[in-house]
């Protein structure tokens, strides 16, 4: 550690945060790599150490020979102004060497808010933010994750972006990065020769054309460019056999996360038509249970991990969830090892799982009912009756809970005040439910009722549909916060419509989003998911000062034909599914899941042979 950072982190939160030299981090000698990597997350070292992704692809990248990747996470802002003040520019954590000087700068981007932090990142490593200003071949800058799959909003930022999972396409193109650099190729020829591997889209390879109204008339490829028609995601078809990172880093501080993390699949089998998750992610592949439990034990070994957790869209979905559990259990029970299973459905929370819960440590259950009439629940496909609730919480208060978190929306398409009023009814039947079965009244039940409101998504069904205004989504709250006044062991917590609005705004926006991104990071937006430093009024200012309506991109329906943003990224399923379930929804009809019958999406065309596993 330089002098300098010495000297300046006793002046700033959670020093540790900075330090790298955490036990499993991998330090290699600078002269023996030719490749070197900054795996970025633009968000605090608490939240991106939690991140299952980015730990896969540094321990993947860092097996390879001659590569070397190294973490980085915003700083937040006491460390920022100490870095800035004493000329200190963003560093990998394993080297302290600045990032500009490295090869290529990864981006992981999993939720919009983000975006302004990909820019203050790159501002604080002394970076240029545009692709175009970036004329040398280093440093790349890359994005992947989630919001990859509209990249629109960040396209003048970014070089490329990486759609789908990173597991092999990562590695292909760094081997084409490294060939670039050995033969001093230009950025533009390496750009060329990245467009034609599948899963990579270059955005300055691609001209958006607008109508006068200010919609898309088209997505134009650039003359001589090579660029391919549409771009499809990647995924790793032979899941159970991909990279696990068994030797995980042990952060010095708290984080998010702090625990093992076994993936017990990708994908998901439902269909519930508000989930971009569950559409961009298909088809399902699971791990087995056996390597799952190898894994699950070396990690933990190799770690001093005292918590472990069962990770998926939807963990109570996994085909051998009782056998994985029971095997863990041997493990981690005579070692005081915590088993936790998150993302449970009501209508698969079995006595037969509880009975395996009952011998680790309880901690609160969450279910996601999503809304509170089964109509609603049938339009936006979630599969799950009231019948299946009720006896999942009356198992689950039989068996000794005394907590139960219940997570809802507002907002979603077709939703009327009967429907938002009827949550509060739920939440009533499921207090009542407590009193009937729970074998000690005297804990008392603590009964959590959360809502956020719907923000319409890419590639999903309801990617057509507009957002409720603030203001609605703010009087559907008072509505149901009044209707939930009856009892105190019924808290009601809601999300903040403002950041909500702005996600909707950038989920589904255009490039020329991309000039208010980086007016309000001049104007000192940066952390816009942290309430210390969202400005609602700033991103207004920014928007006013770039002649762009927000609500042009939240509050206005799309018709079927309406060229998107994302036009040119192939839709993990095909958008004629995708509009047939927007119907079913106004009909109120659901679809199966994938293991019950199939619905046509298209994803099978994903796997060799071209039969889903799901």
């Amino acid at each position: 550690m330089n002098r300098t950072l010495e000297r300046i982190l006793p002046k700033v939160q959670k020093p540790a945060r900075y330090t790298g030299g955490e036990y499993n981090a991998v330090v290699k000698d600078r002269d023996t790599v030719d490749l070197r990597y900054a795996l970025c997350f633009p968000d605090t070292y608490e939240i991106g150490m939690s991140n299952l992704g980015c730990r896969i692809l540094y321990g993947l990248m860092n097996e390879q020979d001659g590569v070397w990747c190294e973490r980085c996470y915003a700083p937040w802002g006491d460390m920022e102004e100490e870095m800035r003040r004493e000329g200190i520019p963003l560093y990998g954590l394993e080297s302290g060497d600045p990032i500009a000087g490295f090869d290529i700068i990864g981006f992981s981007l999993g939720y919009e808010m983000a975006y302004t932090n990909v820019l203050n990142m790159l501002d604080l490593a002394g970076v240029p933010l545009r692709s175009e200003q970036r004329r040398g071949l280093a440093p790349l800058v890359v994005a992947g994750g989630t919001c990859a799959f509209n990249p629109e909003p960040l396209a003048p930022f970014v070089d490329f972006f990486v759609l789908g999972e990173g597991e092999d396409v990562t590695l292909e193109y760094i081997q084409l990065f490294r060939r670039a650099k050995k033969e001093n190729w230009s950025k533009e020829e390496l750009l060329r020769a990245a467009a034609q591997i599948p899963g990579i889209y270059v955005p300055s390879f691609y001209e958006p054309v607008y109508r006068p109204d200010g919609t898309l008339e088209a997505v134009e490829i650039k003359e001589g460019s090579g660029a391919p028609e549409g771009v499809e995601k990647r995924i790793v078809e032979d899941f159970d056999s991909s990279y696990f990172p068994v030797k995980t880093i042990v952060p010095s501080t708290e984080i998010v996360h702090d625990r093992v993390m076994l993936e017990l699949f990708r994908g998901c089998i439902r269909g519930c038509r508000f989930c971009q998750a569950g559409y961009i992610y298909r088809p399902v592949r699971c791990r087995g249970a056996e390597k799952l439990a190898e894994y699950g034990k070396a990690a933990c070994a190799g770690s001093g991990y005292q918590e472990m957790t069962l990770s998926s869209l939807s963990s109570t979905d996994y085909p051998q969830l009782v056998e994985l559990c029971d095997e863990l259990m041997d493990y981690c029970q005579p070692r005081d090892i915590g088993l936790s299973l998150p993302s449970l459905r009501a209508d698969s929370f079995s006595m037969e799982l509880v009975q395996r819960l009952q011998k680790l440590r309880k901690g609160g259950l969450t279910f996601a009912p999503e809304a509170g009439t089964q109509r609603l629940r049938d339009a936006i496909n979630k599969n799950l009756r009231e019948e299946d609730l009720m006896q999942s919480v009356r198992t689950a208060f039989t068996a000794g809970w005394s907590g139960v978190k219940l997570y809802f929306m507002l907002g979603l398409p077709t939703e009327t005040d009967e429907d938002v009023l009827a949550i509060a009814d739920l939440a009533r039947k499921v207090y009542f439910a407590w009193r009937e079965c729970t074998p000690n009244m005297a804990r008392g039940v603590r009964i959590t009722v959360s809502t956020s409101c719907f923000v319409p998504k890419p590639h999903t069904p309801f990617q057509w549909e507009a957002q409720v205004t603030m203001e609605e989504y703010q009087r559907r709250v008072g509505l149901l916060r009044d209707a939930l006044k009856w009892d105190r062991s019924i808290t009601y917590n809601w999300h903040d419509p403002q950041a909500s609005y702005l996600e909707a705004v950038f989920s589904r926006g255009d490039r020329r989003l991309a000039d208010v991104i980086e007016e309000a990071w001049r104007r000192g937006a940066k952390f816009d998911s942290w309430s210390e430093y969202f400005s609602f009024q700033r991103w207004m200012d920014a928007f006013a000062a770039c002649g762009l309506d927000p609500a042009f991109y939240a509050h206005r329906e799309r018709g079927r034909d309406e060229v998107f943003p994302w036009c040119r990224i192939d839709p993990p399923a095909h958008t004629g599914f995708l509009w047939r379930e927007r119907e079913k929804c106004y009909r109120a009809e659901t679809t199966p899941d994938c293991r019950t019958h199939c619905s046509g999406c298209g994803a099978n065309r994903y796997l060799t042979g071209g039969v889903c596993n799901g």
